[in-house]
């Protein structure tokens, strides 16, 4: 039984049924935590291959920072490697904007989750969201409150689509921007850590499926097994009925 005082975290942003738009938007931010999920095994292997694929793929720190590595020893245009990160670092944040939009505040207890700590982070995003406006979003990756929560609240306050995109961009090339030069700093030392990384990241990848496969396999086999146990129990029940 719940606690005295515990709130249960709300299953979805939204009251009554949703229409096509939440729909939508809802899988949206669903394919995020998808995607991210499954680029997992990819990450050790391109972190010393190709960190700027990488980048390209996840907005990463660590492929940033390995990109700002490689282009300091000439493996990588550092052009490219600021570039590179940008779509993978923003790609899924309107759709974030777009939850604040349609679902204000249930969207934000959605993400910071009910109860004292997730009151207190809503009430830290709402004061900064409204205290700083559209430069909130400018400097999100500096401030101590996670990014989802001021795009939503973006959203939340009326921001026009098209201004959240062009800020957001600029958002993330500031953290790009540190993130590249901490790389350019450290140089063959980081790149020789991500290929080392790479060279082992294989072979953990490997692992890595076939130990989700085999996990499968025998969640497979518990729920066959259990199909038949439970049929007697299921004729008594119908006799008992009869």
């Amino acid at each position: 039984m719940p606690t005295t005082g515990a709130r249960p975290r709300p299953a979805l942003p939204w009251t009554g049924r949703p229409g096509r738009a939440d729909l939508i938007c809802w899988a949206g931010i669903a394919l995020s935590g998808l995607y991210a999920l499954a680029l997992i095994p990819l990450r050790p292997v391109l972190i010393g291959r190709n960190p700027v694929l990488l980048e390209l793929l996840t907005g990463s720190m660590t492929s940033i920072v390995t990109a700002g590595a490689f282009a300091r020893v000439g493996e990588a245009p550092l052009v490219l490697a600021v570039a590179a990160a940008v779509p993978g670092m923003i790609m899924f944040d309107p759709f974030f904007w777009w939850a604040g939009r349609r679902w204000g505040r249930g969207m934000l207890t959605l993400v910071a989750g009910q109860g004292g700590r997730g009151d207190r982070m809503i009430a830290r995003a709402e004061r900064l969201g409204h205290r700083l406006g559209w430069i909130g979003v400018v400097i999100a990756y500096y401030l101590p409150v996670p990014t989802a929560l001021l795009f939503v609240m973006a959203g939340w306050t009326g921001m026009r689509l098209v201004t959240f995109v062009l800020l957001d961009t600029v958002a993330a090339l500031l953290w790009i921007g540190m993130l590249i030069g901490l790389g350019y700093f450290l140089g063959q030392d980081a790149v020789d850590v991500a290929k080392a990384i790479s060279h082992y990241g294989t072979w953990a990848s490997i692992a890595l499926v076939a130990g989700v496969l085999v996990v499968r396999g025998l969640r497979g086999r518990r729920a066959a097994g259990s199909a038949p146990a439970a049929e007697p129990a299921d004729r008594a029940e119908a006799a008992a009925d009869r």
